[in-house]
């Protein structure tokens, strides 16, 4: 997997691959033009380097020149083709074939076909390294099919991603997996927050963690965080209607996300309940409740360690910790009734490597 701008792109189309389909294109046309010497037009810039490859494949005299158009945006086409670079002057009587990196509804290649058109070539011709037939508009004979493709936007080999991945010798496409949902679980020391950063940066999701949203809204006197004072300062549970509309802004202000780490919360069966509720409302859902586990003593001793560097009281008096290891226990236990009657209970051996551990997270999340 590799991550462009925002985007992340698996692997699909190998180099060998590739290189084998531009050598078969290329003895394709050298049958049909051994005898003459064509002009070889290459789209600019998807097609630098398919013109560059094939013409190293080419066996005879022949000549290159270029045009280029635009029509792309990020992921989408604009619906406008624009010509940014005129045909060649000296095509006059010879034969032309176009050399396009990709042919998809065809609205490119409409406006090459009105270019050579509009000049005395003897003929013209279209070679296309990569053809998506299922949505090709069909209004013009693609003289020359490199590799059939399914409808998924794809990066590599002169084509990009709002101008990424062209140099990149193989192809891949787009991961349009489906959103990826988590509550992470785990006690004081068991590494939640350290894993979550690379569970995010890794899948592009994003962490939610209910501690940082109540210092976030309190800190900035939102609404929300003026109403969750209100309770603390009278030593009240906040409610969780007032936790969940947290979440949703969150959740709301990360349209982008391919899903979304929540951290601290549910921490009772009726506030899974209303996470349930609420994502379903979004037509979205928990994938994945994952309990990083942890032997107490092991826990006992990092979280000691780390109460010498953090000055945190809580991370200094053993008894203290055992306090919070039991209240955790004592809350997560219905949890882990309640998500594994949804099959969605995943239990992970939090002690090892850090790197270790994000093995074992995302072997549960690939196998989603």
């Amino acid at each position: 997997m590799i991550k462009l701008h925002d985007k992340y792109f698996k692997p699909f189309l190998s180099e060998t691959k590739i290189q084998t389909a531009v050598a078969e294109l290329a003895k394709k046309v050298a049958d049909d033009y051994k005898d003459e010497i064509p002009v070889f037009v290459g789209v600019l810039n998807g097609s630098f380097m398919f013109v560059a490859d094939f013409l190293k494949a080419y066996p005879y005299p022949c000549e290159v020149s270029f045009v280029k158009l635009s029509s792309y945006q990020g992921l989408t086409s604009t619906g406008i083709v624009e010509t940014l670079l005129d045909p060649p002057d000296n095509i006059e009587g010879k034969s032309v074939i176009i050399l396009e990196d990709i042919i998809d509804s065809g609205r490119t290649l409409k406006e090459l076909v009105n270019l050579f058109s509009n000049t005395s070539v003897k003929e013209f011709k279209i070679a296309s390294l990569f053809y998506k037939s299922a949505i090709y508009n069909g209004e013009y004979t693609i003289d020359y099919v490199g590799i059939d493709i399914p409808d998924k936007f794809i990066v590599g080999y002169g084509l990009d991603y709002n101008e990424l991945g062209r140099n990149l010798k193989e192809v891949y496409q787009l991961n349009q997996q489906h959103m990826i949902n988590l509550v992470l679980f785990g006690k004081p020391g068991a590494g939640k927050g350290t894993q979550a950063e690379f569970l995010k940066e890794k899948y592009n999701l994003k962490h939610i963690s209910t501690g940082d949203l109540f210092r976030y809204n309190m800190k900035n006197d939102t609404d929300l965080g003026k109403l969750a004072k209100s309770y603390i300062d009278k030593g009240d549970l906040v409610p969780d209607q007032v936790t969940i509309k947290m979440l949703e802004d969150a959740v709301d202000k990360n349209p982008d996300a391919s899903g979304f780490i929540f951290d601290g919360f549910p921490r009772t069966t009726a506030q899974a309940e209303a996470l349930d509720k609420f994502l379903s409302s979004k037509n979205m859902k928990i994938d994945a409740t994952i309990a990083l586990e942890a032997n107490d003593e092991v826990l006992i001793q990092r979280l000691l360690e780390r109460g010498k560097v953090s000055g945190r009281t809580d991370d200094q008096d053993e008894g203290k910790i055992r306090n919070r290891f039991e209240e955790y226990n004592s809350k997560t236990a219905p949890l882990k009734e309640f998500y594994e009657a949804q099959g969605k209970f995943h239990s992970v051996n939090g002690i090892g490597a850090i790197d270790e551990i994000t093995m074992r997270l995302g072997k549960v999340i690939e196998e989603l």
